[in-house]
């Protein structure tokens, strides 16, 4: 795990213990810190407990107790909301903890503590690691796929590299890398929010399109989040923006014109048209470097990396490879043996002819459409929470759907807005959409479970929605 001495001694509470906070618990308490922590799951409080228990050997729960004095190298369970905050170096926030609906917020600042994140730590622990360099990843769709092909790339080229953060490697859990290596983060907004000094060697912001708007007072301050990876940045450092979207090309925009104001959102669309503050974009970034999917003419050679998002994940990792110096012969063999991840167009099996394709991940229309757009001849498995009421870029895409399968609790309403349109199937759960598509679809056409919505009407998460996706094309 990275641990550091700067932690030492010190008082952190950690609010959310799930993999990231678990894996902030044992950092501290190996840096030596005294460290509260609290999870409204007492699931959660019991992984602790084991967690603890197996660390330190039998009999050792006591170091698990409901109390609030702390000693070095123990964890009290006790919730932030009811302690006395003074003299605590920060409240280490999960994700997952809505910001802006979450009282911690108020209560840390009545002590003047700041929130922070498991990443702030990582930033906090950098002066202490071999030297090393740091590659953030962020954007609204494709930040997994280009994390995890920056990694493959960097270990094609024989450079020690971890990669951490959002895409559920919590980066305090790594293991710390010898000099010359390179952490690659994937970074949510949600983690930036809690991020303050991650002053990263290669930046890249992959696209801005509406999305957790739940967590934000508006689009505006989702697209400042997104934004605020570059003004972290120092001098030396490369800013990589994908300008395909028009949110991200005023952002390109900004950074290379400092100062000057710009509308960040065309008016006309359907969110709020404000303009960013020309301060979020002071910004000491030596070199920009804008980049688009258009760039990519021919992804033949590279099967697990299809389609018209997979063409900007690739221009994106591309140029931060070339930033690393790493080189194109290698970088090419790379793109061509990159496995893919689970869940993100993730080819399940073929049968008589027929694929079976689990883009689980695409929770919303904007990361589905290029998914239709991959396949000439889609059955499309469509639905769960939806996050939004239209069909939005996907309605470019129905000339490649041969039918739609709807499911869940959006499914209504996916079969009202393509009925006439496709032929449609209500089929309300994934096993049913799965038997009615495989049994319409021909040789040389796709299944597609690419729902374009969340996942928690009927499943824990997107993993076990892909979970059920695979199991039942496994049962055919």
């Amino acid at each position: 795990m990275i641990t550091s001495p700067a932690f030492a001694g010190k008082k952190y509470a950690v609010l959310g213990l799930a993999r990231s906070g678990l894996a902030t618990v044992r950092a501290l308490l190996a840096s030596g810190a005294k460290v509260v922590a609290w999870d409204e799951r007492e699931t959660a409080l019991e992984n602790l407990r084991s967690s603890r228990a197996k660390s330190r050997g039998a009999g050792t729960e006591s170091e698990v107790r409901p109390s609030t004095s702390l000693g070095t190298n123990e964890v009290v369970i006790a919730d932030p909301l009811e302690i006395d905050l003074s003299g605590y170096a920060g409240v280490v926030v999960s994700p997952g903890v809505p910001l802006n609906r979450h009282p911690i917020a108020g209560h840390a600042a009545k002590f003047g503590v700041p929130l922070i994140g498991d990443i702030e730590l990582f930033a906090q622990a950098r002066a202490s690691l071999p030297p090393h360099k740091v590659v953030g990843i962020t954007g609204t769709n494709g930040k997994s796929t280009t994390t995890a092909l920056v990694h493959h790339i960097l270990k094609a080229a024989g450079v020690p590299t971890e990669m951490g953060g959002n895409i559920g490697l919590p980066i305090l859990g790594q293991d710390p890398l010898p000099e010359g290596g390179v952490y690659v983060l994937e970074l949510s907004s949600y983690q930036i929010d809690l991020t303050y000094s991650l002053d990263c060697d290669v930046a890249v912001l992959l696209n801005v399109t509406p999305d957790h708007l739940d967590r934000y007072e508006g689009f505006g301050d989702y697209a400042a989040a997104k934004a605020w990876l570059f003004t972290m940045q120092s001098k030396g450092s490369v800013a990589i923006v994908a300008i395909d979207d028009e949110v991200s090309a005023g952002v390109a925009h900004a950074l290379r014109c400092p100062g000057e104001a710009f509308e960040a959102f065309p008016a006309g669309r359907d969110w709020d048209s404000i303009e960013l503050e020309e301060t979020l974009f002071i910004s000491a970034v030596d070199k920009i470097v804008e980049v688009s999917g258009r760039d990519i003419a021919d992804q033949s050679r590279w099967p697990t990396l299809q389609g018209p998002h997979n063409a900007q994940n690739v221009a994106a990792a591309v140029t931060v490879a070339r930033s690393l110096c790493i080189a194109e012969t290698t970088i090419e063999l790379a793109l061509q043996t990159y496995p893919g991840l689970p869940h993100r167009m993730e080819r399940v099996r073929e049968k008589d002819g027929v694929l079976f394709v689990n883009d689980s991940k695409a929770t919303n229309p904007d990361s589905t459409a290029p998914a239709l757009a991959a396949f000439p001849h889609v059955h499309w498995i469509v639905g769960g929470l939806a996050k939004t009421e239209s069909l939005g870029p996907c309605e470019a895409q129905l000339g490649h759907v041969r039918a739609a399968y709807t499911i869940g609790e959006a499914g209504p309403m996916f079969a009202r807005l393509l009925e006439g349109r496709v032929p449609v199937r209500k089929c309300e759960v994934l096993e049913r959409a799965v038997r009615e598509a495989a049994g319409a679809a021909v040789a040389g056409e796709v299944v597609l479970l690419s729902p374009a919505s969340a996942s928690f009407d009927q499943f824990t998460d997107y993993e076990a929605r892909g979970q059920a996706f695979r199991a039942a094309v496994e049962a055919l």
